[in-house]
């Protein structure tokens, strides 16, 4: 059976390079679903999906949204629409990969629908605003997105732009067709872990452990996007437990700096009821762009990573602040918690002679997480520093007690 690729455009303004995108991909051997997402003019679309059926599933018309001069608001209905038709399609098997080319407001909303679809399928976005400061970690997100930057403007098929088409729909019908991994993990033994450089070797050991015992461990970058990303596939039902050794995106999220994770990290597990590991790799500090940065930082103590980064200590009412947060989201957890703590330093930053090693006050935080949570959850000091081998021995310990 021929695999179909759900081609996403505005055919108002994109249609002749559209349609050489779907010529393209048709002489690949695949065949092609058209969806049009155009505002205004789309009343005789030739498209399968049609800019009406993508506004009524929106829950408007297409009238409406053509006599409506509320961009915004009509930008909204038109991607709810074609996320439920896009849902529906690839749900009866009727897409197997999928595509979009645009400026600004067509790679958006496209991105949208893309984020909506599973992981694993193949999506890429052609944009010729693929590389404006912003724009490309809003395209992407949190989502598996190729992002295929044009350079030249999708505009008149010239052959610049075919070869841009051309290696585009290439890539696009390579994924589709080529015998790659399935994304189906096994879902009795499957644990997500966040992970980051400073608490890399503990990671490393911990995932290593517990692969030997039979568990098959997915990492994510805990810097705010890729464990934002995380808390999206626990609640996909992807993983069977956590062993969330870097969760220091709450507190980011509270001070507004850049490893932000989004209102909702640390919550997912708990939602789910599956089993939470947590340990403290990065709490202690924040990372605020420099655009950000307050008056007294310059007081504080720093350690620099490299030149473009600095992790600054939290105060001590700070990182109350944060255990108060901690505190909220796993009380309210459905699934068993055991907390690690590293009475040595919670990260290879936090080591005797750099500027934020401070046992101390990193105490502040574990006396008012115990005086916060409630009964049934386990805090377990560990005398050692966080990328020793003696956290990630109790990290283990602690997974095989209450892990699947």
């Amino acid at each position: 059976m021929s695999k179909t690729i759900l081609i996403i455009s505005t055919l108002d303004t994109k249609g002749e390079e559209t349609f050489y995108l779907q010529g393209k991909i048709a002489s690949l051997g695949l065949d092609t679903l058209m969806m049009d997402l155009s505002m205004r003019g789309g009343e005789h679309s030739p498209a399968e999906i049609t800019p009406a059926m993508v506004a009524a599933a929106g829950g408007s018309g297409l009238e409406a949204l053509g006599a409506s001069r509320e961009r915004s608001k009509i930008t909204a209905i038109t991607i709810a629409g074609a996320i439920k038709l896009a849902a529906q399609y690839h749900a009866v098997g009727k897409v197997d990969g999928v595509v979009a080319l645009g400026g600004s407001t067509g790679s958006l909303m496209a991105s949208e629908v893309m984020r909506a679809l599973p992981f694993g399928l193949p999506k890429v976005i052609i944009s010729s605003t693929a590389a404006l400061p912003g724009l490309s970690t809003r395209y992407i997100g949190t989502g598996d997105i190729m992002l295929f930057h044009s350079v030249i403007e999708i505009s008149g098929v010239s052959n610049l732009l075919k070869n841009v088409i051309d290696r585009a729909a290439g890539a696009l019908v390579g994924m589709v067709n080529s015998d790659v991994a399935s994304p189906v993990v096994d879902n009795n033994r499957a644990l997500a872990m966040t992970m980051l450089g400073p608490c890399e070797q503990c990671a490393h050991s911990v995932r290593r452990g517990l692969e030997k015992s039979g568990y098959q461990v997915t990492g994510f970058s805990a810097a705010g996007i890729s464990d934002r990303a995380m808390e999206e596939m626990i609640t996909r039902g992807f993983f069977k437990g956590v062993i969330d050794l870097a969760p220091g995106g709450v507190g980011e999220h509270l001070f507004g700096y850049m490893r932000d994770a989004g209102p909702t990290r640390m919550e997912a597990a708990g939602n789910a009821g599956i089993p939470q590991i947590i340990s403290l790799c990065s709490v202690n500090h924040m990372t605020p762009a420099k655009s950000k940065y307050k008056p007294d930082f310059s007081a504080r103590r720093k350690y620099d990573l490299d030149k473009f980064r600095a992790w600054i200590r939290l105060s001590p009412a700070e990182l109350e602040q944060v255990a108060d947060a901690f505190a909220q989201k796993l009380n309210a957890a459905k699934g068993p918690v055991i907390v690690i703590v590293p009475l040595k330093g919670w990260s290879g930053v936090d080591i005797p002679g750099n500027p934020t090693y401070d046992p101390k006050e990193d105490a502040v935080f574990t006396h008012r997480l115990q005086e916060k949570l409630s009964g049934g959850i386990e805090i377990r000091e560990i005398d050692a520093n966080m990328e020793e081998k003696a956290v990630a021995r109790a990290v283990i310990t602690a997974a095989k007690e209450i892990m699947p």
